[in-house]
């Protein structure tokens, strides 16, 4: 009694292991083009972040603030303050005159007033003016 039990259990499990077999070799050709996309997209994804990763921890190969010696010379020469300084090297960072008077914890209009006597003592005319003239009298960075 038992015997024919497990040759048609048998029988029934091999035919349901060839239906799921003919149903992948179907499923495969029928979306083999959608598999292929879908590894092509997988790889490109990961190529992509990988790039992105390279690209935003990329190392500096060198930096200006190693080698920076301040020349103290030129400050006093050009009777530039030790607050005038510090906003020469706020506004090197590209700060706002608001941003530097937040950091600085002064008045917007003080600011104003250490960026037009730096302007004056450099002999320039604009910010962007300043920071190259300071840049090449080795006062900032």
């Amino acid at each position: 009694m038992k015997k024919p039990i497990f040759i048609y259990g048998l029988l029934l499990a091999g035919l349901v292991g060839a239906l799921k077999f003919l149903e992948y070799r179907f499923f495969i050709r029928d979306l083999s083009i959608e598999i292929y996309i879908g590894i092509i997209a997988a790889f490109f994804t990961v190529f992509g972040i990988w790039v992105g990763l390279k690209l935003i921890n990329k190392k500096p190969t060198s930096t200006s603030n190693e080698n920076f010696m301040l020349d103290e010379t030129m400050l006093k020469k050009l009777g530039i303050s030790k607050r005038e300084h510090d906003v020469l090297e706020l506004m090197a960072t590209g700060l706002s005159n608001q941003e530097i008077a937040d950091k600085l914890f002064v008045t917007v209009s003080t600011v104003k007033t250490h960026s037009s006597n730096l302007f004056l003592k450099l002999d320039v005319q604009r910010r962007t003016q300043a920071i190259k003239k300071a840049k090449e009298l080795q006062l900032i960075p």
